[in-house]
């Protein structure tokens, strides 16, 4: 039967998601538990790969498991046994051919900036310190959502056939001494959040126009956005998918 596992990861110890030779990626840590405790080899399909760095509040993976087992016991064992950064929250069963990646229907990220410096959050926000206007950052903000192609946003050489991806939400809120970005779409780049906030940051500060973002936006050419932000202020919030694919 196949498996979709909810997990959620603090990934300041990890080289993001995915499993490397050189690096420690969080799926091959839980891999490795999942293959002790059950016994087999089970590889696992996250829903999307994370940047080294990057946090993670809700994220799912699915796999293959031939023997029977009771989730919420197996959830107790996988938990004591995965270091105390990284959680599995729910396991559900789904429809045989069912991806996690593929059958995602909608990503949020959130990243998290914190205006003044506060040791609490290290590790959890990137510190900006230069002053903001937030009514020119809302405005060029506007300008994400909708259709468009956003290679001027992506990783250089990313393997991908296509830049096309819908925004369906996209905004900024403070509260207090933190400020969030929240961005919705269907799918993300490589590095596309961090070079959006990176570029949208160079507009809330002057230095670029909101006219001339619209123009970075239509470009297609990454040499011409911001830069791209650390990973310590970015989440990935909450993956989406059809309920039909639920079996339970």
């Amino acid at each position: 039967m196949r498996y979709f596992f909810e997990i959620t990861y603090h990934g300041k110890n990890y080289h993001g998601w995915q499993t490397q030779s050189n690096a420690t990626g969080v799926q091959q840590v839980v891999e490795e538990v999942l293959n002790k405790l059950l016994r087999e080899e089970i590889p696992i399909v996250g829903s999307g790969r994370t940047d080294t760095g990057v946090h993670c509040a809700q994220q799912f993976f699915h796999a293959d498991i031939t023997k029977a087992f009771d989730p919420p016991n197996l959830i107790i064992r996988l938990n004591s046994f995965l270091p105390k950064d990284i959680a599995i929250r729910s396991i559900r069963k789904v429809k045989p051919t069912v991806s996690a990646r593929y059958n995602a229907v909608e990503r949020t990220y959130h990243y998290h900036i914190t205006r003044v410096k506060d040791p609490l959050r290290g590790g959890r926000a990137f510190y900006f310190y230069k002053p903001l206007d937030l009514s020119t950052l809302q405005r060029a903000t506007t300008l994400l959502t909708g259709t468009h192609d956003f290679e001027c946003f992506s990783k250089v050489k990313s393997d991908v056939n296509h830049f096309i991806c819908e925004v369906k939400e996209a905004r900024w809120n403070q509260k207090g001494d933190l400020l969030v970005f929240t961005v919705t779409a269907n799918r993300f780049l490589r590095g596309m959040v961090r070079a959006i906030v990176g570029t949208l940051l160079e507009v809330g500060t002057g230095k670029i126009t909101v006219e001339e973002f619209k123009h970075i936006l239509k470009s297609k050419d990454r040499k011409k956005a911001g830069m791209n932000v650390p990973p310590d202020g970015l989440y990935l919030m909450n993956v989406k998918y059809p309920k039909s694919i639920f079996i339970n």
